[in-house]
C-alpha cells in the first residue's frame, strides 16, 4: 500500500505542480466569466437599435412612442415611404388600406431584412392590437382593462410539485432539471475522455521511455496502475473543487456590482409579495432573474453534488483502468492506440446518446436501464438524479447504480490489471484486442 501511494504522491504533485494545470485551472473560470459578460455586453449593446415608424390609424396601436424586444416605435410620425431612412428610421410599417399599403395585411417596408426576433415581437404586437380592438367592440371595455388583464394572466406561472415518499413535497422546475443533468452528465461525459485519455498517455510515455522498466523493479505492475490512475484523479478532483471555489468567489464579486434595489425587488419576487409582481410590469428582464433565482434554489443542491462526485469518481475510475491497459499495451504507432481506444470509448459515446434521449424521457425504459448498467450509469444517471429522488429516480435504482459501477470498478480494475502486468514490458509486437482478452484470463 505505502508504494501505491507513493506512486499517486509522484503522479498528482508531478501534474499539479505544471504550469498547464494552473494555467488552466484559474483561467477556464476566467474565460467562461468573459464570455458571459461578452454576452450580456452585446445584448445590451444591441438594445432598441431598431427604430421603426408607423403609420396606423386603425387603434391596433395607441402609444406614441412603445418598445418591444430589440425595436423602438414611433406612431405616425411625420415621415413616408420616401424619407423614412433620412429621418432616421429602419422600417416602416403601415397598416392595411393606408398610404402605400392598399392590400387586407400589415406590410413593414425596409431597404435592409431585420432580425428574426424584431419582427416576431413586432408579429405579436399587431395581433395584441387587433384582439384588442374586437374585445372593445364587441364586450365594450377600455384598452387599460384589457391590457391589465393579459398583464396579470401573463403573470401566473406553473408551479411544479414532486410528490412521493421521503419527498417533503419539493417544489421543482423539469426545465432547471434539464439544464442541470444536461450539463452534469456533459461534463463527466468530457472528464471521462479527458483524464482517461490523460493516464493512457503517462502508461505509453512510461513505457515508450523506459522509464515503466525502472519503475516495474521496485512496484508490482498492479500498484503502478492504480497509483497512476488514483493519482490521476486526484488531480481531477482538485481541479473540479478548485472551479467551484473560483466560480463562487466570481459569482460574489459579480453580485456586488448589481444595485441593491434590484436584489431587493428579486428577493420579493421569491417570496411571492403582494403587489410586488405589478409594481414591476415594465421590466421582463426582472421578472425573469427573479423566476431562475426561485427555480435554482429548490434544486436538491446537496443529493446533486454527493451524486456528481461519485459517479465522477467511480465512472473515472471504471474507465481509467481500460485506458490504462490500451496504453500498457500500445508501443510508439499512435494509430495503434486509436484502434484499441474504439472499444473503450465506444460506450462512453452510446452513453452520451441515450443521456440526450434519458434527458426528455427521464423514467423511460431506455434511460432507467442505461442508468443501471455501469459502461453507461455515469453520464446516463447524473441526467435523471436532477428531476428527482425518489419521485422519478426510486432509490433502489440509485443504490443499484452504485453498487454495480464499484463492481464494475472492481471488475475492469481486475481485467485490466493482468492485461497491464504483460503489456508494459511488451516492445516492438502489435497488440490486438484478442491477444489482451488471452492475457486477461490466462492463469498465473
Amino acid at each position: 500500500m505505502s508504494k501505491i501511494w507513493l506512486v499517486i504522491k509522484r503522479e498528482y504533485l508531478t501534474r499539479v505542480k505544471n504550469k498547464t494545470f494552473i494555467l488552466s485551472t484559474f483561467l477556464t473560470p476566467l474565460l467562461f466569466a468573459g464570455l458571459i459578460g461578452i454576452i450580456v455586453f452585446i445584448t445590451v449593446k444591441n438594445t432598441d437599435k431598431e427604430k421603426i415608424a408607423i403609420l396606423d390609424n386603425s387603434g391596433v396601436f395607441t402609444k406614441a412612442t412603445d418598445s418591444i424586444k430589440a425595436v423602438q416605435l414611433r406612431l405616425n410620425p411625420t415621415v413616408d415611404s420616401l424619407n423614412y431612412d433620412k429621418s432616421g428610421y429602419t422600417a416602416l410599417l403601415v397598416a392595411p388600406h393606408q398610404g402605400i399599403n392598399q392590400s387586407n395585411n400589415w406590410r413593414l417596408y425596409s431597404k435592409k431584412s431585420l432580425p428574426v426576433s424584431a419582427v416576431n415581437a413586432i408579429e405579436d404586437r399587431i395581433r395584441k392590437g387587433v384582439e384588442n380592438n374586437m374585445l372593445m367592440a364587441q364586450f365594450h371595455v377600455n384598452n387599460e382593462n384589457i391590457d391589465s388583464i393579459r398583464e396579470q394572466a401573463h403573470q401566473l406561472q406553473l408551479e411544479e410539485k414532486r410528490l412521493g415518499a421521503g419527498n417533503n413535497d419539493r417544489n421543482g422546475s423539469s426545465v432547471v432539471a434539464y439544464i442541470v443533468g444536461y450539463g452534469a452528465s456533459f461534463l463527466i461525459y468530457i472528464t471521462l475522455f479527458i483524464y482517461g485519455a490523460m493516464v493512457m498517455r503517462g502508461v505509453m510515455e512510461e513505457k515508450t521511455n523506459r522509464i515503466a522498466e525502472v519503475i516495474i523493479s521496485s512496484v508490482k505492475p498492479f500498484d503502478l496502475m492504480m497509483g497512476k490512475i488514483i493519482g490521476i484523479g486526484a488531480v481531477g478532483l482538485t481541479q473540479f473543487f478548485m472551479w467551484i471555489i473560483l466560480i463562487t468567489v466570481f459569482s460574489s464579486i459579480i453580485g456586488a456590482f448589481i444595485p441593491h434595489d434590484v436584489m431587493m425587488q428579486v428577493n420579493e419576487v421569491n417570496k411571492g409579495v403582494p403587489g410586488m409582481q405589478m409594481s414591476m410590469q415594465g421590466s421582463e428582464a426582472m421578472m425573469a432573474l427573479g423566476k431562475i433565482s426561485h427555480e435554482l434554489s429548490s434544486v436538491n443542491w446537496l443529493l446533486i453534488t454527493i451524486c456528481f462526485v461519485f459517479y465522477f469518481l467511480f465512472g473515472y475510475l471504471f474507465y481509467a483502468a481500460l485506458f490504462a491497459a490500451v496504453g500498457s499495451s500500445v508501443n510508439e504507432d499512435p494509430q495503434d492506440a486509436q484502434s484499441l481506444m474504439f472499444p473503450v470509448t465506444m460506450p462512453i459515446i452510446l452513453a452520451i446518446v441515450i443521456m440526450i434521449n434519458a434527458i426528455t424521457h427521464p423514467d423511460s425504459s431506455l434511460a432507467t436501464w442505461s442508468s443501471i448498467i455501469p459502461f453507461f450509469s455515469p453520464i446516463v444517471m447524473m441526467a435523471r438524479i436532477p428531476f428527482g429522488v425518489p419521485g422519478t429516480v426510486p432509490y433502489w435504482q440509485l443504490a443499484s447504480s452504485m453498487i454495480l459501477l464499484i463492481l464494475g470498478f472492481l471488475g475492469t480494475t481486475w481485467l485490466s490489471a493482468k492485461i497491464y502486468r504483460t503489456g508494459i514490458l511488451l516492445y516492438g509486437k502489435k497488440v490486438t484486442w484478442k491477444e489482451m482478452w488471452k492475457w486477461a484470463f490466462r492463469k498465473s
